[in-house]
């Protein structure tokens, strides 16, 4: 299996994500329209940690606990589980609630630490970034990183840490052939020359790029996803799907594998959403891909050529 390295620590290539676990504010009945149990999950993560699959990313605001909190059921003391998860800053809290919220986590997860720890949004970079230092000192983080951060911000959390002595470690934000943003703000390079590893999110736009949905097909309506993708949407990406089905037949995988494939080859971490067993096999797969530059070119092309561009109604202009 292809690993990548985070500072000294060897990871999968493909991180697996959890938004779509559980249900509440933010979870997945909300987002995605399903209500994904323990009970349904348990297979996907025995699947996925067989294969060597390991690092899990969640969040405390996903499901408000919830995914956190069913992550937790299938630790269960096990040490060989790699945990990715992030304190979301409002305008209302007190100077403890990362202290708080991190705390919460762990006892969520039955953890005594945390790989990656992550500030989701960058409300006040000054005043929350500082909150990781206590933490990262009594090693109860491993590695730090920032989510929906701009150049700037992230300049400015990694100045914060090494006053300290401390290093940012990793940049999340949302990544995929539709949405270049971080590519384009020159985010993705400034990672590579600073040792800092970039994960994508919503690589697959939340399976828009998986070519199971279309306009006969659409997401079901009254989910976010259901209403960024609506019919229209998902018709202007017809031509960029078949391209991608005509590369997958060459590399004889799937659209989504395509996708996943890409976002490895520009050198990020794609985070996948796992909810099926087939997720974890179709992580798998799109390791062992090797896209040609000629076919990177096209894809992008292709992508630009839909006109399409989702922003989530969280993430801030990168540019």
């Amino acid at each position: 299996m292809k690993t990548v390295q985070l500072k000294k620590t060897p990871i999968p290539a493909v991180a697996l994500g959890t938004w779509s676990w559980g249900t509440g504010a933010n979870g997945g009945d909300a987002v995605f329209g399903n209500a994904l149990m323990a009970e349904d999950l348990q297979p996907i993560f025995n699947a996925a940690m067989n294969a060597g699959l390991n690092l899990w990313d969640t969040a405390a605001v996903y499901g408000m606990g919830a995914s956190e909190a069913i992550l937790g059921t299938f630790i269960n003391g096990r040490d060989d589980v790699l945990i990715s998860t992030k304190f979301t800053p409002r305008s209302d809290q007190s100077d403890d609630a990362v202290e708080e919220s991190f705390a919460g986590s762990l006892q969520r997860m039955d953890k005594d630490h945390v790989d990656i720890y992550w500030i989701h949004n960058p409300k006040d970079v000054q005043r929350w970034t500082s909150k990781l230092i206590p933490l990262m000192k009594s090693g109860k983080i491993k590695y730090a990183g920032v989510s929906n951060h701009n150049l700037e911000e992230i300049k400015l959390a990694v100045d914060i840490l090494a006053q300290e002595g401390l290093q940012l470690s990793a940049v999340q934000n949302h990544y995929s052939l539709l949405y270049r943003s971080s590519e384009e703000a020159g985010i993705i390079d400034y990672c590579k020359a600073n040792d800092l590893l970039f994960f994508s999110y919503m690589v697959l736009e939340q399976g828009a790029l998986t070519g199971k949905y279309h306009a006969k097909n659409p997401f079901k309506a009254g989910t976010r996803r259901g209403d960024a993708f609506d019919e229209e949407v998902l018709a202007k990406l017809d031509k960029l799907i078949e391209f991608m089905r005509e590369l997958g037949l060459r590399h004889q995988v799937e659209p989504a594998e395509i996708a996943i494939a890409w976002a490895i080859a520009k050198g990020t971490v794609p985070i996948i959403g796992v909810t099926k067993s087939s997720h974890v096999t179709s992580a798998l797969s799109a390791m062992e891909i090797k896209l040609t530059h000629n076919e990177i070119t096209d894809l992008e092309r292709a992508a630009k050529s839909t006109d399409v561009e989702i922003r989530g109604a969280w993430e801030n202009s990168m540019i």
